[in-house]
């Protein structure tokens, strides 16, 4: 099938990360899956514009952020591109599509009294998944690594002696991250918990659950929403803000920005520009309370 040739394309010419990867077979697919209910025996590679106009239309009325379906349709596209390089279409249904306009999320980052409420509340657990939890929120909020990345940390990655994390992001690049010494507190004590398990299926992983298996995106979520709904009011509680108060916190502490761009294994500055927003409003703050030609 041409989706299992896309795939292999994404992973071998174009070098996409797993993560990527799958987001990509998803969107596809459930396009596909849209295209089988409603249009029976139409095959996605003939499906013409009003087609997919129709399968964008059900995302919406579903309730899905115009950024989500935009995301998905931008999946889409990628596939009938590589459908035109292959020679299976001869033009782009897509073409011509404009994205939905959307207002930009506003990521309000936490506070540190809040990360250091939900730290301590986790340091009071003093088994397997306790400290495991502990070690997830410590990594994502000390290091500013994505959902996945924390998922695809294998046993060899985390340097004890030198203090390092080794990651590979989007696109497999690797980068070196450094580790405080509370993580490797952490760390050690998880090792601890982690060998006394009764079975460890995937060994190569470090983070597991109670089953020995490898840790999922919706548990990561579910241990971020859960915790930080006990130490904060903010309506969006997820891995991401932790990963947005890294940089935020930084920057404010004043970071140079480049310098938070490699931590964060962005390719471009304005990919981390997006987090220096908040630090330039503290920044204005400050000078409004400060400046001498504005106290009074």
């Amino acid at each position: 099938m041409a989706i299992i040739s896309f795939i292999d394309y994404l992973e071998l010419e174009r070098n996409y990360s797993p993560h990527t990867v799958i987001a990509y077979k998803r969107d596809v697919t459930e396009f596909q899956d849209f295209v089988l209910h409603t249009y029976t025996d139409l095959e996605i590679e003939d499906a013409s514009y009003p087609i997919i106009r129709h399968w964008i239309v059900s995302l919406v009325d579903s309730g899905l952020a115009a950024r989500t379906v935009n995301r998905k349709v931008s999946s889409l596209k990628s596939y009938y591109r590589f459908l035109l390089k292959i020679g299976r279409i001869e033009i782009n249904p897509l073409l011509q599509h404009k994205a939905l306009k959307s207002g930009q999320d506003v990521q309000v980052p936490f506070s540190g009294s809040e990360i250091d409420t939900v730290m301590e509340l986790l340091k009071t657990s003093d088994d397997f998944e306790g400290v495991r939890d502990l070690l997830i929120v410590e990594l994502l909020y000390s290091t500013g690594i994505r959902r996945a990345e924390l998922i695809h940390i294998k046993m060899g990655d985390i340097a004890v002696s030198e203090k390092i994390l080794k990651v590979l992001g989007k696109r497999n690049k690797e980068r070196l991250i450094p580790l405080l010494p509370s993580v490797i507190e952490t760390y050690q004590k998880y090792l601890d918990f982690r060998r006394n398990l009764e079975t460890i299926v995937d060994e190569d992983w470090l983070l597991l659950t109670i089953k020995g298996h490898k840790i999922y995106e919706t548990l990561v979520y579910r241990v971020i929403n859960t915790y930080f709904g006990k130490a904060s009011e903010k309506v969006k509680k997820s891995p991401h803000i932790l990963r947005h108060s890294f940089a935020t916190h930084l920057l404010n502490e004043g970071a140079n920005i480049n310098a938070v761009k490699e931590l964060l294994g962005h390719a471009s500055l304005a990919s981390t520009q997006v987090y220096a927003r908040n630090s330039i409003e503290t920044l204005k703050e400050v000078h409004r309370k400060t400046h001498p030609r504005n106290v009074k």
